[in-house]
C-alpha cells in the first residue's frame, strides 16, 4: 500500500546547457519521491471503506506485500461472510 499523502516534488529547473549536477539533483528528488510512494508509513483514520469485491483473497497471498488486506475465504466463513486479514509474514 502506497503512502496516500505524498505531494509531488518540486523538480529543479533545467539549465540551458548540460550540467551533470542538475541530473544528479533531479535523480535524487525522484528517488526520494518514489521511495515515499513505496513506503506505506503510518496512516491513521477513524473509518475505513473497502469494496469487498475488489479485495484480493487468500489465493493472492503469495503476491501480497506485508500489511496488505485480503479476504480469507477459508477461515471464519459463516453464513457467507469472510474474514478480513492483514498479511503479517512472508
Amino acid at each position: 500500500m502506497a503512502e496516500l499523502n505524498v505531494s509531488p516534488p518540486s523538480l529543479p529547473l533545467a539549465p540551458r546547457e548540460y550540467d551533470s549536477s542538475y541530473h544528479d539533483q533531479l535523480n535524487n528528488v525522484l528517488r526520494l519521491f518514489f521511495s515515499q510512494l513505496n513506503n506505506p508509513g503510518t496512516i491513521g483514520g477513524a473509518t475505513l471503506n473497502l469494496n469487498l469485491n475488489t479485495l484480493p483473497t487468500d489465493a493472492d497471498l503469495p503476491n501480497l506485500r506485508l500489511g496488505d488486506v485480503y479476504r480469507d475465504t477459508q477461515d471464519g466463513v459463516q453464513d457467507g461472510s469472510q474474514m478480513l486479514r492483514i498479511k503479517t509474514s512472508t
